[in-house]
């Protein structure tokens, strides 16, 4: 039977007069790895705040493990948190940080730690201060990943990785996973890029949650349909449209729900195309078009 470690009812974090999470019920199971999505601002990061304890709500209740995270020094050992703008001290280099890990986390894998130091050629000697972004990304992944915490946050620390090294990250994660499962929540902007990992997706706007649902039940949940204009609108009537684009007597329309044998024929008797949708497509869909990269909820309120 599978086990509820994060239990949240009614959970709300108000920055004087703007609300970063509204009254949100969510639910985390062991052994899990989820994608936490949405646009910049949209309460994500406070959310995972939330869950770690570095943060009180304003209203609601919340459980790990049974417990409230802030209360509790035994919940918060099993947790990493990992976020883009790690801060470490500046005397510090990355060996520093690997020797000082196993004093915050019982189940730190050193043999790991080695191993992606040498997949992502990280210079272990150089002080925190002279590391490029790249290379202080890398040493929050390897201490994410090194952990094996079992509940661990990564909150976009991936994103001064180049495309190689982003690959490997996710080729580690899924093959530690395999081996030593625990819940992974990922909140990222590279959606794609992640988007076969993910086993469930919990889709946040404006501190609400919009998508709470299995990553397989999402994956192709979702289809454009584009042709003549006429066409198109008989053919999305009574359907839920969650996008639309048009040029003369063209249209794109994005509708929800899956599409069966019969809609597909009457679909080329009308000289439709049809196509999949990316989960990437489907959040923009559902969201509109994303805030300023460096947005946070806390700048949103100002």
């Amino acid at each position: 039977m599978t086990r509820t470690v994060v239990r949240g009812s009614g959970l709300t974090k108000r920055y004087g007069s703007f609300t970063a999470v509204d009254a949100v019920d969510l639910t985390l199971q062991e052994n899990r790895i989820y994608g936490l999505l949405g646009r910049n601002g949209a309460g994500k990061t406070t959310i995972m705040q939330l869950l770690t304890g570095q943060l009180f709500p304003n209203a609601g209740e919340l459980e790990v493990f049974g417990r409230e995270p802030a209360e509790h020094a035994d919940v918060l050992r099993r947790i990493c948190f990992i976020g883009e703008a790690q801060r470490y001290p500046e005397n510090f280099t990355p060996t520093h940080v690997f020797k000082a890990a196993p004093w915050f986390f019982e189940h730190w894998d050193a043999g790991l730690a080695e191993r992606l130091v040498a997949d992502f050629r990280l210079p272990v000697k150089r002080r925190i201060k002279k590391l490029s972004r790249g290379q202080l990304s890398a040493v929050g992944v390897i201490v994410g990943l090194a952990s094996r915490a079992p509940i661990t946050f990564f909150d976009e620390p991936y994103l001064g990785l180049d495309a190689v090294a982003r690959h490997i990250f996710y080729d580690r994660l899924l093959e530690d996973y395999a081996e030593h499962p625990r819940t992974v929540v990922l909140s990222t902007h590279l959606i794609d890029e992640i988007a076969n990992l993910l086993e469930h997706i919990i889709l946040i706007d404006q501190g609400r949650i919009l998508l709470d649902r299995d990553a397989d039940e999402v994956r192709g949940s979702a289809t454009t349909v584009a042709g003549a204009r006429a066409a198109v609108e008989s053919f999305v009537a009574d359907r839920p449209v969650i996008g639309r684009e048009g040029l003369g007597g063209l249209a794109s329309v994005t509708i929800d729900g899956r599409l069966g044998r019969a809609d597909r024929i009457r679909a080329a008797e009308l000289g439709l195309e049809l196509a999949p949708v990316s989960l990437q497509q489907l959040i923009v869909h559902m969201t509109g078009t994303e805030l300023d990269a460096d947005t946070t909820e806390e700048e949103a309120a100002a």
